[in-house]
């Protein structure tokens, strides 16, 4: 099996990649579109040049290693937004495509607090939208999994029809081989954590020149939440 996790930036996708990554069936893989993304699109982030020097930057070198297998499976944590223009994505046709999403608020404050003024482009709301509609898949909700996640991960593994392991709901802490160079910067909170955190509170409050982008990411994000796989 080979599972392209489909999510934005700041969404529980790094916790997800350690969840699965701590079964003993699953080899991961963290963003690898993302050097790609950083050297084609010219886009300025935080250590983008390092970004580019550490990990392959050729996406079709990249299409190509999404392709193997894994030990025996193959999980990818990757970005709708880093699949620019020209990017192959056939390889994605023959995966399990699971869309994770999170309330555009939530995504929007966390992000902010590592980079500032996002824009709708870089929290990849309107292109996940488009690649379920290019794809299809499974969507499932960061709150649903924080709310209880043995529960959510049972239904999921259920749903893909793959055996759950309890594996799955701890990890050691601290950082994994795995990691892309950028955790240094982006897995602060994760790194400290040996499972997944909580339920999530209230809303946070989003600034007001940030409220255009909170109102075009919600009109997506709901669009995918009806397709949502229930609790």
């Amino acid at each position: 099996m080979r599972i392209a996790m489909w999510s934005g930036p700041r969404n529980l996708s790094t916790a997800m990649m350690y969840s699965f990554g701590a079964r003993d069936d699953f080899a991961v893989m963290d963003e690898p579109f993302y050097a790609p993304y950083l050297k084609t699109s010219k886009i300025e982030h935080p250590m983008t040049q390092e970004i580019i020097a550490a990990h392959e930057s050729d996406p079709k070198k990249v299409a190509d290693s999404c392709l193997k297998g894994g030990t025996p499976h193959l999980y990818m944590k990757h970005m709708p937004h880093h699949m620019l223009d020209g990017f192959p994505l056939d390889w994605a046709k023959e995966c399990v495509n699971i869309h994770l999403i999170r309330h555009p608020a939530r995504v929007i404050a966390s992000y902010a607090a590592k980079r500032e003024a996002p824009t709708l482009q870089d929290i990849g709301f309107v292109q996940q939208s488009a690649l379920f509609d290019r794809l299809g898949g499974i969507v499932i909700d960061s709150y649903d999994i924080r709310e209880n996640p043995e529960a959510m991960l049972r239904k999921l593994c259920e749903v893909i029809e793959l055996p759950f392991d309890p594996a799955m709901l701890a990890w050691p802490a601290g950082p994994r081989d795995e990691d892309g160079v950028w955790a240094k910067h982006w897995y602060g909170a994760v790194h400290k954590s040996t499972g997944f955190a909580g339920a999530e509170g209230p809303l946070p409050d989003v600034p007001e020149d940030l409220q255009p982008v909170l109102k075009d990411a919600l009109e997506h994000y709901h669009g995918l939440q009806d397709r949502c796989l229930s609790p």
